[in-house]
This record gives structure tokens, C-alpha cells and sequence, in this order.
């Protein structure tokens, strides 16, 4: 079986969709907490499994012996690195094939806070014997293209990134990428670092959006200070503000998340989705 887990969240469904192009649906599993949310992925014929991560005691039925599994990292913070021991474990006891593990951009080497609870899994799934493939993720076009009504309201990209670059790319890179590793043979023991072929700077995204929206908006940099300020103003938690704040001033001030060494290209067999592709279609939804 081809297992995906967190498969009704929006890096799971578009998994399971690109998956179920290439085998067929009595093939495909899915691990979900809430069961109604994969009403419709039943109704595909999928197999539905129910499990959390954390709750391990029902973790030994998401897996069964030689299980080819996706495992997307969860969203719990400060409880992520015990959920995810806790899926490794389980995993190990099934037998299973493979695990490919969602990952972030640069593995040891990304020092950002939200890099911390990957790095440690990455030490978990390495000793524990199973068969794996980290997938290193790199940012999302979504993780700007989503937030676009504060930006067009203000007319204002506003960021404590400095200068900094980012080569994002689509979630359905990722995905694709997920499923060519799935699907594919030979990537046992390996670790991809996945990004876009492009890396572009804040100040850029602000000019495309102004050359598509016929609008001035433009890149106004903040201090880490106001723009935790700005984001806790506008309704986020303090602590998940902090991290984002983090990623722009410790992650893509210094670089971290700028990598275009191809490897998400090359997994999916084509360019990886232009960012203008991604803001054109975040506009036309606006």
C-alpha cells in the first residue's frame, strides 16, 4: 500500500490526488485523525485509517508490513518531536517499506526555530533502522499568495527579512515530488532538498504584484520588534508569530531557505511552478 498521512490537510489532499493519477485506489491509504474529513477519499475507494499522533496506542494500525508511507510532519508545536518518535516507532514495528518524511529546507543546517523539531526527527528516523527518504521542504508560494488581502488593503509587503531570498515553489511540487519518491524506486537513505528553481527577493514579489494588480504596492522592511507586532495586531498567537518572525530574520535574512540546487526539478521532471504562475491564480481567487 501507498500510505499518506495528515492526508486531508492541504499538502495531503494534493498527495493523494496526484497519487491516485499514477496507481490505482485499492493501493492507496490514508492516515487521518477525524474520518469524516475523508469522506470523500472513501468514496474514491481509498482506505481510510484512523490514528493521531498523538495517541501511539493507535498508532500500530496506520501501518502494515512493507507500507510505501508519506509521513507529513504534524502541527503541534512543543509536542512534535514525541508525536513523531511515536510514528517512527510505530512504523518500525509494521515493517514498513519506506518512509518519507516531510522535512525542512537544509536539515541540520537550518538553525531557524521551526527547523528544530524536523532536525530532531531526522535523528529519530536515521537510528532507527527503517528505510527512509527525507524530504526537505522549502517554503510554500502559498505561505504568501494566502496572506494576499493585508497586502492589497495596504498596498504594503511588510517583512523582517531584509534583503533576503527565497526560492518557494508550489505545494504541488511538493506533492508531485512525494509522489515520484513513492512511487519511484532507489531513493532509500537519500535527502533531497526541495525548492524552486528560482529565488526571488521580497522587494521582487512586491513588483510582481503590482505589475499583475496594476497597483503600487511596495516591500516595506520592519524591525523582528514591530513585525511581531504587527502580527499578534492582527490576531496571531504570540508564540506562532515569534516563529514566523524567526524564519524571516534567522532563516531568510541569512539565506537558509534561498537554495536552487535543482533537486525538486529534477524528482518532478520539470520546471518547478513560476511564482508569478502562483500569484496569478491567488489573484484570480481574491
Amino acid at each position: 500500500m501507498f500510505v499518506v498521512t495528515a492526508a486531508t490537510g492541504h499538502l495531503g489532499r494534493l498527495v493523494v490526488d496526484a497519487l491516485l493519477e499514477k496507481v490505482p485506489a485499492d493501493q492507496v491509504a490514508v492516515v487521518v485523525r477525524n474520518e469524516a474529513k475523508a469522506a470523500d477519499l472513501a468514496a474514491r475507494g481509498v482506505t481510510v485509517r484512523v490514528a493521531d499522533y498523538g495517541a501511539p496506542e493507535g498508532l500500530a494500525s496506520a501501518f502494515g508490513t512493507g507500507d510505501r508511507v508519506l509521513f507529513i510532519s504534524g502541527t503541534d508545536a512543543g509536542q512534535r518531536v514525541p508525536q513523531h518518535t511515536a510514528v517512527v516507532e510505530a512504523a518500525k514495528a509494521a515493517g514498513v517499506g519506506l518512509l518519507a518524511y516531510t522535512s525542512v529546507l537544509g536539515g541540520p543546517a537550518a538553525t531557524f526555530t521551526l527547523a528544530d523539531d524536523h532536525r530532531a526527527t531526522e535523528e529519530v528516523i536515521t537510528a532507527s533502522g527503517v528505510p527512509y527518504t527525507l524530504l526537505r521542504n522549502g517554503w510554500y508560494h502559498e505561505n504568501y499568495t494566502e496572506q494576499l488581502a493585508p497586502v492589497l488593503e495596504h498596498g504594503a509587503v511588510v517583512a523582517s527579512a531584509g534583503d533576503g531570498r527565497v526560492a518557494s515553489a508550489s505545494r504541488a511540487d511538493y506533492a508531485a515530488a512525494a509522489v515520484a519518491v513513492l512511487t519511484g524506486e532507489g531513493h532509500e537513505g537519500k535527502a533531497y532538498e526541495l525548492s524552486g528553481d528560482t529565488a526571488w527577493s521580497l522587494a521582487e514579489y512586491a513588483a510582481e504584484l503590482s505589475r499583475q494588480t496594476g497597483r503600487e504596492i511596495s516591500y516595506t522592511p520592519v524591525t523582528p520588534e514591530e513585525h511581531l507586532a504587527i502580527l499578534t495586531g492582527a490576531g496571531l498567537p504570540e508564540p506562532f508569530a515569534a516563529i514566523l518572525v524567526d524564519v524571516d530574520t534567522s532563516g531568510i535574512a541569512r539565506g537558509l531557505l534561498a537554495d536552487t540546487s535543482g533537486d525538486l526539478a529534477r524528482l518532478i521532471g520539470r520546471p518547478t511552478t513560476p511564482l508569478a504562475d502562483a500569484i496569478a491564480v491567488a489573484l484570480k481567487a481574491a
